[in-house]
């Protein structure tokens, strides 16, 4: 395992330095927003590959209240673990996308509930400003604060062909800027995006790794019912190179091994439920796959050492 546990790090041990008297869990929320590519400032139909439905539990609905949502998320974890603290995830859309005065009032209704210890936010580059990272390391003084970044690629030509309105550039400057508050920074990371190589996906480890990043959440690239990428698909699948969980893990771990070693992997692999999958389907659950991963670092341990 020792080698395992230096091959790269896990986003658990960095919750554990933070939280270092209590375990904490996320609980996700929709707090109804939505994003600039969707209601037509930037764009119509959202990024081609995205189904907001694959990301929500059952207890995360928009119009629920956003602390009625972590109240109900806390009861379903409290059950088996009475004595852990929560973090309320905002993560559903562009969490950023609204007034400083709507944001506020979201981000501290969740805070306001008890045995919320911190606050992490998913939103897109081109979705901040000044004044909400004013207010964000001013609320950093109180709780924990966390934010989480679509970058998806590091080729603009791919962001513009899966419609996400932003550029390279707007991740790394969104970044710079927020890690200049002091601020964490984990970032999305898609692999295996229509068009991109495998050398392009490994080139996103060394690019993100330039900057100040805190963690980073890999996807694979899978297909989801009612998406523009699914249509695309069953019109031209010769265009999409789908892995299976042997060769993801491969490019997981050429990924990590070009990865700034400092950055906590938040995540490898994504999880959609089964009625909206329509590929790759692997039958493994998160843990799952995991396990093979660390089998595969483990007995590959002599051509990394």
């Amino acid at each position: 395992m020792y080698y395992m546990e230096r091959f790269y790090n896990d986003f658990s041990d960095f919750f554990k330095l933070v939280f270092p008297s209590f375990k904490v869990q996320k609980i996700t929320l929709d707090a109804g927003f939505t994003c600039p590519n969707r209601d037509g400032a930037k764009g119509y139909g959202g990024c081609t590959y995205c189904n907001n439905q694959a990301f929500n539990p059952a207890y995360c609905h928009e119009r629920k209240a956003v602390a009625r949502q972590m109240r109900e998320g806390i009861q379903f974890f409290a059950r088996k673990y009475p004595e852990m603290k929560y973090i309320a995830y905002f993560q559903a859309y562009t969490n950023t996308y609204s007034d400083v005065e709507t944001l506020r009032e979201k981000y501290e209704e969740a805070l306001g509930v008890k045995d919320v210890a911190g606050i992490i936010i998913a939103t897109r580059p081109d979705c901040i400003s000044e004044k909400l990272l004013d207010y964000l390391q001013e609320l950093r003084s109180r709780t924990f604060v966390m934010m989480e970044y679509g970058i998806e690629s590091s080729l603009n030509e791919t962001l513009i062909r899966i419609n996400r309105g932003h550029t390279y550039e707007d991740a790394a400057e969104a970044i710079r800027l927020t890690a200049e508050r002091g601020i964490p920074i984990g970032a999305h990371i898609i692999l295996g995006l229509p068009g991109e190589t495998r050398e392009q996906m490994l080139q996103h480890a060394e690019k993100i790794s330039e900057l100040p990043l805190t963690s980073v959440k890999l996807h694979q690239l899978q297909l989801i019912r009612g998406t523009a990428m699914a249509a695309e698909y069953e019109k031209h699948p010769e265009r999409f190179n789908l892995f299976t969980a042997d060769e993801y893990i491969e490019l997981v771990i050429q990924f990590v091994s070009r990865l700034r070693k400092d950055i906590y992997i938040d995540r490898f692999v994504s999880q959609s439920p089964k009625e909206l999958l329509i590929a790759p389907d692997w039958g493994l659950k998160n843990h799952e796959f995991k396990a093979k991963l660390d089998k595969a670092i483990i007995e590959q341990q002599p051509s990394w050492s």
